[in-house]
């Protein structure tokens, strides 16, 4: 074996996994209600959105490593 191939089995692999799913019903809700009520007091929409988003939605980011 060569060098290339002697490290490719001695370092680990990173990744990064995000998961996006929906929060149980009521909090999905208030985070709808919360973005409507931003976005009628005039708050701009770049702000409302995503904030309104991360509200209704569970977002897990998980950084994992494999080694080889």
């Amino acid at each position: 074996m060569n060098r290339a191939q002697l490290e490719g089995f001695m370092v680990p692999r990173v990744g990064v996994t995000v998961d996006i799913h929906p929060r149980d019903v009521p909090i999905a809700l208030i985070g709808a209600a919360g973005g409507a009520l931003a976005l009628w007091a005039d708050v701009p929409a770049e702000v409302a959105v995503p904030v309104a988003l991360l509200i209704v939605l569970d977002v897990r980011i998980r950084r994992w490593r494999h080694r080889t």
